[in-house]
């Protein structure tokens, strides 16, 4: 029974799925709880309350959600990027600080090998940094959805307050958009950070993310 539950495919996908799973969850509650929050907003100014697809489209969903997303792609993004040259002494997530690592070597198109590897070329050179393009990629839609949402929000709550609308290249200087991105921002970086600095000298047994649990803290795995 237990060697066919590893056999299985939620064994073998269970990270990746119960991660989606827990970002599913936490996303339909924040748009019930951002659905209801906004028309308590609406009620009190004697407006119409929302309907959910009118929510949905809202500037204020599309703001929420993507102005997270963005800092998360931009960490991932800038983290897979720093640990390529800079270390860190003693913590599980610096490369070494003398050994040669096998992602740093080069490429050989064996049997089992990805396409584009065995293709070689500019398929290759792609390939070589595919990781990060692809963080980066997700943060520029992130980045460009969020700006849209929070511009499409802040005119509709000018329109409340009886001011005209501003055009989308006068929102890019205002202070709103540029708070909203920067405080998410600084809040990935000080969670890489303490996932870098903590991992020196705490340990969780089982986890990747830590070293063993007998290794010296001045020891860099």
């Amino acid at each position: 029974m237990k060697k066919k539950f590893k056999n299985s495919f939620f064994y073998k996908n269970s990270l990746s799925l119960v991660l989606l799973f827990l970002m599913i969850i936490c996303l339909i509650g924040q748009f019930f709880t951002g659905f209801t929050t906004e028309n308590k907003e609406l009620a009190e100014e004697g407006l119409t309350p929302l309907t959910f697809a009118e929510y949905f489209s809202s500037g204020h969903f599309i703001q929420a959600t993507f102005e997270n997303w963005e800092s998360e792609f931009l960490q991932m993004m800038l983290y897979v990027l720093l640990t390529i040259s800079l270390r860190q002494k003693g913590s599980s997530e610096s490369k070494s600080l003398t050994e040669a690592e096998d992602v740093d070597k080069e490429p050989q198109p064996h049997r089992d090998a990805p396409w584009p590897v065995k293709k070689g070329g500019i398929y290759l050179k792609i390939y070589n940094h595919s990781l990060s393009l692809a963080f980066a990629i997700l943060f520029l839609i992130s980045f460009i959805l969020h700006f849209y949402g929070s511009f499409k929000d802040h005119n509709f709550e000018e329109s409340m307050k009886g001011l005209p609308p501003i055009r989308w290249y006068e929102y890019l200087s205002e202070s709103r958009f540029w708070f909203e991105s920067l405080q998410n921002w600084q809040s990935e970086f000080l969670a890489v950070f303490s996932l870098v600095i903590l991992s020196i000298w705490l340990r969780e047994k089982g986890s990747p993310e830590s070293k063993p649990v007998d290794m010296a803290h001045d020891e860099t795995p």
